[in-house]
């Protein structure tokens, strides 16, 4: 009888240890940015969810780390649907097990463009200095660039591919879902109605139930913050008089030193320090996203920059964080075929 009691403690100890070492872990951490310390609006403490593989906390092993950075209007609280979408992906052997960081970059005007700023902070430096330098510190990481993923989704994809372009010494491979704002095309090219919208618009809760305008304005504060011109505090390159279109030529100058069509020869030596790059866009998306990323792609093919560029059926956000979609598909695979584990 003992026996027996004692082979059925075994047994079920066995499967409560097997179930806890076969799905990883999500844990949130707050972490100071001195980068951000000089902005006023948003906290410069800021919230960074963490994906530990199945086994971590036993294990003497290191692991390659992958930065996510979320999209416009997107905080990093999609921890049950990473978490999910990670664990499957290291059940079916898609890829092999790592540690999966995406930072909470959401800011008052719902995004930071992952962009180093007088008004909102150094964005750049948190993410790709204090953010990877905390992780390294306190996560059994893989301290290397051959073993540190960059990627994102829209504003995210963008972040991706500026960051990267800087900091081909601290990553060494990167994936843009969707990357968005790569050139100044359809919605928010001088052409649209956008701007003249914008004109309009007087106060944050007028811009709060906008898009365009609010994307534009966020950009704005990001690339040609103004401290003395309320209520938004930036320069836009195109402004209306009423129905004349202005073209203010210096501030154009400056954000199209931010935007990347316009950066690739400047960093094509980074860029070609890269083991992977790879971009992708649904053909259902908003047409902007086909436009640009086409010309980024053509772009980097013309400079000798080797790169995978693919058009999938979907929309903006249809075949992101889903069984049949994106990244449990190809972008984490594409990690594991160039991350050093």
């Amino acid at each position: 009888m003992k026996s027996a009691i004692l082979f059925i403690y075994i047994f079920l100890n066995s499967i409560f240890v097997y179930t806890q070492n076969s799905t990883g872990q999500v844990i949130t951490e707050v972490i100071h940015s001195k980068a951000l310390e000089h902005q006023v609006e948003d906290s410069p403490d800021r919230k960074v969810s963490i994906y530990l593989p199945p086994g971590y906390d036993m294990a003497i092993t290191r692991y390659p780390v992958i930065y996510y950075l979320h999209g416009f209007m997107s905080h990093s609280d999609i921890n049950d649907q990473m978490k999910k979408i990670l664990d499957t992906a290291i059940l079916m052997k898609k890829i092999k097990p790592f540690i999966f960081v995406i930072p909470d970059e959401f800011t008052t005007y719902e995004g930071s463009f992952y962009s180093n700023s007088s008004l909102t902070g150094n964005w750049i430096d948190f993410t790709a200095k204090e953010l990877v330098d905390y992780i390294d510190q306190h996560y059994k990481t893989l301290a290397n660039k051959e073993s540190r993923g960059l990627g994102g989704h829209s504003m995210g994809g963008y972040g991706t591919i500026r960051i990267g372009m800087m900091y081909p010494d601290v990553f060494g491979t990167m994936y843009a879902l969707s990357p968005g704002l790569l050139a100044l095309v359809k919605e928010f090219s001088p052409e649209s109605d956008s701007y003249k919208e914008l004109s309009k618009i007087k106060t944050h809760e007028e811009l709060n139930k906008t898009y365009y305008p609010k994307v534009i304005v966020a950009v704005a504060r990001a690339w040609s913050p103004n401290p003395d011109h309320p209520p938004f505090y930036c320069d836009l390159p195109f402004t209306y008089h009423g129905d004349s279109l202005i073209t203010n030529q210096r501030i154009l100058d400056l954000w199209n030193r931010n935007l990347p069509t316009k950066m690739v020869d400047q960093y094509a030596d980074n860029l070609k320090k890269y083991n992977g790059i790879k971009l992708d866009w649904g053909r259902n998306d908003f047409p902007r996203f086909h436009l640009q990323c086409m010309m980024l792609s053509q772009q980097m093919e013309k400079i000798g920059i080797e790169h995978y560029a693919e058009e999938y059926i979907g929309n903006h956000t249809n075949k992101l964080w889903t069984i049949d979609g994106r990244v449990l598909n190809d972008f984490l695979p594409f990690f594991n075929d160039h991350l050093k584990f």
